[in-house]
């Protein structure tokens, strides 16, 4: 049922600022499932093929990227979409506004959608405690953490290691964000020698958590689909060197070429949805080639069809994730991904 209502949904919101809509989705969502409607509304048993990547049993291979659900209280409302993992945040040490409103549009005809959020959050221990409060949902639930924008760079690791450890507990799988466009100098910690650094310290963290927890999370990066040729190369020996767990490729791009004729173009933060495919295939693959699948790689950015995903998984990706789709299609986009058989 909720697949016939979508479209006029969408309709209504997208009617409004894009910020705003997505508050009033994201309250209609977990108000429907505080009321039990969510699962009349879906109206259809999710077809999985479970999956196992990172040590991990994925109920399918269709996870909910980073960005949508920024305070970790709508897990259980997303988990109804089918979603096999949904990742959560990004999400600073200290709580933070974000950067200044307007801050996210929309390119309707694009399938596309420009942000400059700067990691707006309630702080990592808020979001844990929602977190806690999330019970049906039985896919991995992903923790994605950031340092504040006050954090110089020379203390970033300080903030990634509280979020590793206060995330830890309620996490299957962590992911450092060291790509948001949005941050300034954030991307700087993708040079080898900081993610080198980065990886060493957190390892030696994860280690320790793991003896005391009793369990063992993986970790994961996310990176930039604007990095060269060269620092792929020295990326993927960084994180074959350090033990990465699993990447993330990519986040959104700083690149306009796609909608360089698009009036939207000249706004500044990440572009999202169908322009950013090519280029976050294009980095996957890449990544791949280095990597030699000793390293699960998990594909994002601009997925929106069975045929991209396809692609995805073909080029070396074991996972894959979806979000500025997801807005455009909604759900059936959810299960049809989840549900269709990949010819390697």
């Amino acid at each position: 049922m909720i697949e016939s209502i979508y479209p006029f949904a969408r309709r209504a919101l997208f009617k409004l600022d894009a910020e705003r809509a997505h508050h009033i989705g994201m309250n209609g969502l977990r108000v429907a499932e505080n009321l039990n409607l969510l699962g009349f509304l879906l109206g259809q048993k999710h077809a999985n093929q479970p999956i196992e990547a990172m040590g991990l049993a994925f109920p399918n291979r269709i996870g909910l990227a980073a960005g949508l659900d920024k305070s970790a209280n709508c897990i259980d409302a997303l988990g109804r979409m089918g979603f096999g993992a949904i990742e959560v945040g990004t999400f600073t040490p200290r709580p933070q506004p974000g950067n200044p409103q307007p801050r996210l549009f929309r390119l309707t005809d694009r399938e596309a959608i420009i942000n400059r959020m700067g990691f707006n959050n309630p702080g990592i221990e808020v979001a844990v405690e929602h977190a806690r409060h999330s019970r049906t949902f039985n896919g991995m639930l992903g923790f994605n953490i950031g340092k504040n924008k006050d954090t110089p760079n020379e203390q970033a690791i300080d903030d990634y290691r509280i979020g590793l450890r206060v995330a830890y507990p309620v996490a299957d799988y962590i992911v450092i964000n060291l790509s948001s466009p949005n941050t300034p100098g954030l991307r700087d910690l993708q040079a080898a020698d900081a993610s080198a650094k980065m990886l060493e310290s957190l390892k030696r963290d994860q280690a320790q958590l793991a003896e005391t927890a009793g369990k063992y999370v993986p970790l994961c990066f996310k990176v930039a689909p604007d990095l060269g040729c060269e620092q792929i190369k020295d990326l993927a020996e960084v994180f074959l060197q350090g033990g990465l767990d699993g990447l993330i490729t990519t986040n959104t791009t700083i690149d306009r070429t796609a909608i360089s004729s698009h009036p939207l173009a000249v706004e500044a933060g990440g572009l999202s949805g169908r322009p950013l495919f090519e280029k976050s295939l294009e980095t996957l693959s890449s990544f791949a080639e280095h990597l030699g699948g000793r390293i699960p790689l998990i594909g994002v950015g601009g997925i929106a069809s069975v045929e991209d995903a396809r692609l995805m998984l073909n080029a070396g990706a074991s996972l894959l994730q979806i979000y500025t789709a997801f807005i455009y299609q909604g759900p059936r986009l959810v299960h049809e991904l989840a549900s269709f058989e990949n010819a390697t």
